[in-house]
């Protein structure tokens, strides 16, 4: 089969090419002409767009629901179906649909025929429908008296809040903050997270009886003591507010400022304008944030000493909306260690970045803040650099000034810790073993930023681990191991169990010769805790050129930018969104496309009967007729058809 490349030029795909005549591999070499002692097993792997995600989402599962191979119950549509799916692992679709970078997509096998499966847009889909249709996640069934406080009211605390509320836990939330939300709300601007949006699935998170205490500081409103007192557990999610400054001398400068200090007070509303020359120094999502903020708030030409950014951001006033009726565009410089097409921030925002205006500079490294009499800073000293890891190396000879009214350092993070010097590790951060257990703290897990910065949809996934952990304990069982693809796993008896369909129980009595007993699933194997299917072990021939359906993006030119803070991002249509999960290849798990029925030369591949049938049970083999000739595994599509030793 052949299929255009997206540069227009002719590919083909052949598993084996003229003129091979050995087996590549030993365990080949038991062919014997047309036949061999190998027959065909149904085997279960993990897809790598979801070994790639961190909050473990089911996404080849989500995506099948969308596609239609999976049916809904009578009664509930697709959406529904699949938005339950969805928010086993992550109870945020439509914001983490919005703003995920997605390394799911880049490790999507669909890449190797044209270009990834458009995950994030599936999920924006899903997400909007269950907020337009204010869909609730169900109560728990019981409750079984453990109280559990959650420090910290982000991500990772609403992730685990809301798994260990599942479970029937009672959790109460404490956070320093008027509204929940964490970076999701103080740390991301809301034309990229739509605040009714981020409101609306916090919400449902609360609706199941989730409690909270606002404008409460641990250490200081409510002592630790206290809380291990009352409760059976605590899970900190308390996030890193606190930015690092740059690491050079003169950085103390007034109007050298933080990251996250600069977005927290444009989220909050008290900043309005900024001064005229801005340099953010980072590379990351964050740094991309401050720059695109800066520009859509632009700056006024005349600035009170008391309406100084510095000031505003450090929480000594707040910018008076009026004043800031004559604006111009602020002149904002972003300046990166890496050249720019390898930075740290997600192509598309770094894309907008540009065209909004703002000026990006890669491969460049600060030296020095240089201050004026007053000793504020005046300027950037820079010179360009080479990266030895993640370590710079400066370049002599290549020194330059860049003048400026504000610095603002997006280079880093760490936890404020103030009050909560206990659970310090010394460097900012809270420690956590495999199990995000606080090592030496009996009752406390810890998970998100305040572990290891990282992703929204890290900090998700450790809400979820560190909930089962949580649960572990409360139950005083061993921890055991987590699997090595630590995911939301495709459970085929648990698909079996809810048709009625599960396997009869085992009295222990005949252990050979139960090929037509109901004790088992025969010639199935479920390797999905270990083993990720690569794309060399797809049959990628069956996949022709489809053209990703793109979600409408609205791009905002640079000297259209200032005051507009609409959603750039547009949802698929729902045609659209079928159309793009059909392109998912469902790597590791049969998706019924009857290559195997059509191609077996003896047709021992045989449809299971209607009565028995079920998502990775659509075909068996007759044993009988099969004489292992590997054909049903070369034209398998998903890798999900093995040939292990017969008899």
């Amino acid at each position: 089969m052949t299929h255009l490349t997206v540069d227009n030029q002719q590919n083909s795909f052949r598993r084996y090419k003229d003129g091979e005549s050995k087996w590549s591999d030993f365990q080949d070499a038991i062919f014997q002409a047309g036949w061999s002692h190998k027959c065909p097993t149904y085997v279960h792997r993990a897809p790598p767009c979801q070994a790639s995600c961190p909050s473990g989402h089911d996404i080849r599962g989500w995506l099948d629901i969308v596609r239609g191979v999976d049916k809904p119950p009578a009664g509930m549509s697709m959406q529904e179906y699949a938005f339950h799916k969805m928010t086993m692992s992550n109870p945020f679709p439509a914001v983490m649909g919005r703003v995920c970078p997605a390394p799911c997509e880049d490790g999507c096998n669909r890449n190797e025929v044209e270009d990834h499966v458009g995950i994030n847009s599936v999920e924006h889909y899903i997400g909007n429908w269950a907020l337009e249709n204010k869909l609730a996640f169900p109560k728990p069934s019981q409750e079984t008296g453990k109280k559990i406080a959650v420090i910290g009211g982000g991500p990772a605390g609403l992730s685990a809040a809301y798994q260990l509320r599942k479970m029937g836990h009672s959790v109460t939330i404490y956070d320093d903050r008027a509204e929940l939300g964490g970076m999701m709300r103080y740390g991301i601007p809301g034309y990229r997270t739509p605040r009714d949006v981020l409101d609306g699935e916090i919400k449902r998170i609360l609706d199941l009886g989730v409690a909270t205490k606002m404008n409460c500081r641990v250490g200081r409103d409510v002592q630790l003591a206290d809380l291990e007192k009352n409760n059976d557990a605590i899970f900190w999610a308390i996030g890193t507010h606190a930015g690092r400054g740059l690491p050079v001398p003169g950085a103390d400068a007034p109007n050298c400022i933080s990251g996250v200090a600069f977005l927290r007070a444009f989220n909050e509303g008290r900043l309005k304008f900024v001064t005229g020359r801005i340099i953010v120094v980072g590379g990351g999502d964050t740094s991309i944030d401050v720059a695109s903020v800066a520009r859509r708030l632009g700056h006024i030409t005349q600035v009170h000493d008391k309406d100084r950014v510095e000031h505003v951001v450090l929480g000594q006033t707040a910018h008076d909306v009026a004043t800031a009726a004559t604006r111009e565009g602020a002149n904002v410089t972003l300046t990166s260690l890496f050249p720019v097409e390898k930075m740290f921030a997600a192509e598309r925002e770094v894309e907008d970045a540009k065209r909004e205006g703002v000026d990006i500079k890669g491969g460049i490294m600060p030296l020095e803040v240089l201050k004026d009499s007053n000793g504020r800073a005046r300027a950037l000293k820079m010179c360009k650099c080479t990266m030895d890891g993640m370590t710079p190396v400066p370049q002599a000879g290549t020194e330059f000034e860049i003048e400026c009214d504000l610095i603002v350092s997006a280079i880093g993070q760490k936890g404020d810790m103030e009050g909560l010097e206990a659970m310090d590790n010394g460097k900012g951060f809270i420690n956590a073993d495999k199990h995000f257990k606080v090592p030496g703290k009996d009752k406390h897990f810890v998970g998100g930023d305040i572990v290891r910065p990282h992703l929204l949809t890290t900090a998700i996934g450790h809400g979820w681990i560190a909930s089962e952990s949580i649960n572990t304990y409360l139950k005083g069982e061993e921890f055991g191991k987590r699997p090595k693809v630590d995911v939301h796993h495709f459970n085929l008896i648990d698909v079996l169990r809810n048709m009625g369909r599960e396997p009869e129980v085992f009295s222990g009595d005949g252990m050979r010769g139960t090929c037509d007993s109901k004790v088992a699933l025969h010639n199935y194997e479920d390797r999905s805790t270990k083993d990720v299917v690569p794309s060399d072990e797809l049959f990628l021939g069956h996949f022709s050129y489809t053209k990703r359906n793109k979600r409408n993006e609205v791009h905002i030119a640079a000297d259209q930018v200032i005051g507009n803070f609409d959603e750039r991002l547009k949802t698929l249509t729902d045609a659209e969104v079928v159309a793009e999960a059909k392109r998912c290849m469902s790597c590791g798990l049969c998706f019924e496309c009857d290559n195997c029925l059509v191609f077996c030369p003896q047709s021992a591949v045989q449809r299971t009967p209607k009565n028995e049938r079920a998502l990775g049970r659509y075909v068996y083999t007759d044993y009988a007729k099969c004489v292992g000739c590997h054909i049903c595994m070369d034209v398998c599509p998903t890798g999900y058809i093995q040939m292990g030793l017969g008899e």
